[in-house]
């Protein structure tokens, strides 16, 4: 909080700004061939900048020169050490244009400045200096195999991936894809949400500073037709790892099976269950997480727990103080660092949003053009609050009266992505723990884990992989086995 600035210096920061405005392919800038693609401030509607965007033709021209780098070698079978070095000059290059890049940030998502001065910059940095530090810290496998032959098992870069992001955590998102791609040696395409493309093409430019040579990173604003839909479909690309809508994920399976089988990750939507049992210790602590997991990020957050899950018990005592520190939570200005929820991203989206809100908030209810305040429902289990992917700062709340009814909901979703239990039985908790379908599960708090555990989704929010920790690292390599014969050859078998 310190470090912050003032709401006046942000603004100044903001007014000098000189965004990127073309694609960038093979280390340069180059004017995308697609239509003009406005960048819009969602919180004032102005525009950003007007940036080049691409089409199909700077696909093909992107995926040549990956696989044109790919196959050189410089990136990919540079030793490993050098690899980490050039990722840590990327982190510092990062950390000297920090201020620059969160007000960018947050001009282009809505999101406050103070999630991406004290979260997005510094979440983005770790990622990618995790992943730089493991690459000379990863060993291959033998295999028992006798004395006739040894067995190596080897990791070895992909290939081209594309990298497809959303418009959430345009930084973060980021580093969650570039990060252990570029450690394990690939060539990387990014397709940026059309909403949100300046701060990708900032980092690249910074990587290409850092030293990632020409043609293994690669940024192609652009719709999803123009530009995602032909990354899916096309022949050259090995892999695509996706972070969005469970519709849009769908499509990429598609691709893959209509084109070359490339393969798939995909991090999709959430219905994320926060369950408090009768048992749960310190409310306050417990309103504190439940308020910061529903409202962080104006609720677009695939990990939000959009439903409280309370026991009756407790129910009344912990709305009290849901609904006490739901005050404390300001909208407004993304610029002005008292503000803990800024401007939803578009229009389209806001309208989305707003049809959910009707008479009998506890909390909230309204909206003021592109902000929308924290609001809380009280809910059946079928009401379609508790049951569609709002991605609004919008809360479910449903009473239950038992364990078995608590988890039974927690589990009555077409989604797995994570979810919070809060008890104080360590027994309970492990139990509940295991007995949700979610990828994540936090026990007495709301979170996602850390860098160093993978994070992805059961059922709907999720397909083919998880992203962070050495999961994350290991899904953009192939695997190959090497057999080695060690057995004498007898006199006879040689040949010519």
């Amino acid at each position: 909080m310190s470090d912050l600035l003032t709401h006046a210096e942000y603004q100044a920061i903001a007014a000098d700004l000189d965004p990127p405005c073309a694609a960038f392919i093979d280390g340069k800038f180059r004017k995308g061939r697609g239509a003009k693609l406005k960048t819009v401030n969602p919180a004032t509607g102005k525009v950003i900048a007007e940036i080049a965007a691409c089409n199909d033709k700077d696909v093909d021209l992107a995926v040549g020169k990956a696989r044109e780098a790919f196959d050189q070698g410089h990136w990919a079978k540079l030793h490993p050490s050098e690899r980490k070095d050039v990722l840590i000059r990327l982190c510092k290059l990062i950390t000297r244009n920090r201020r620059e890049l969160a007000v960018m940030e947050s001009l282009e998502s809505g999101k406050p400045i103070r999630d991406c001065e004290e979260i997005d910059i510094p979440e983005t940095i770790h990622c990618i200096k995790w992943h730089a530090e493991l690459i000379d810290k990863v060993y291959d496998q033998t295999s028992p195999t006798g004395d006739d032959a040894i067995s190596m098992i080897v990791r070895e870069p992909i290939g081209v991936v594309a990298a497809v992001l959303p418009w959430n955590f345009p930084l973060l998102m980021l580093a969650w894809k570039i990060g252990p791609a570029l450690a394990t040696g690939n060539s990387v395409i990014v397709k940026p949400a059309e909403q949100t493309s300046l701060t990708a093409l900032r980092v690249a430019e910074l990587a290409y500073e850092a030293g990632i040579p020409s043609g293994v990173l690669h940024v192609l604003p652009g719709d999803g037709p123009s530009v995602g839909e032909p990354l899916g479909l096309h022949m050259g690309v090995d892999m695509v790892s996706f972070t969005g809508s469970t519709e849009t994920g769908k499509r990429f399976l598609r691709y893959s099976a209509d084109s070359n089988m490339k393969k798939v990750v995909l991090e999709c939507g959430g219905k994320n269950p926060a369950v408090v049992l009768e048992d749960a210790e310190n409310l306050d602590h417990v309103a504190e997480h439940v308020v910061n997991a529903a409202f962080w990020n104006m609720g677009e957050n695939c990990s939000a727990a959009s439903r409280l899950i309370v026991h009756k018990a407790v129910k009344k005592p912990l709305m009290e103080r849901i609904l006490a520190r739901v005050r404390d939570w300001k909208t407004g200005d993304p610029l002005d660092p008292a503000n803990h929820l800024g401007a939803l991203i578009d229009k389209d989206h806001c309208k989305k949003v707003v049809k959910y809100l009707d008479k009998g908030a506890v909390v909230g209810g309204k909206a003021d053009g592109p902000y929308v305040q924290p609001t809380i429902y009280e809910v059946k289990p079928k009401d379609k609050k508790a049951k569609d992917e709002i991605f609004g700062p919008i809360l479910s709340v449903i009473e239950v009266a038992s364990y078995d009814e608590a988890i039974e909901l927690a589990n009555a979703t077409d989604y797995g992505l994570t979810a919070s239990v809060f008890t104080a039985n360590t027994r309970r908790a492990i139990r509940a723990a295991r007995d949700i379908r979610a990828g994540t599960v936090t026990v007495n708090c709301y979170g996602e884990g850390d860098s160093a555990t993978p994070f992805g989704g059961y059922k709907q929010s999720g397909f083919g992989g998880r992203d962070n920790g050495i999961h994350a690292h290991d899904q953009f390599t192939e695997v190959k086995t090497i057999w080695i014969d060690l057995t004498d050859p007898k006199e006879g078998d040689n040949v010519g």
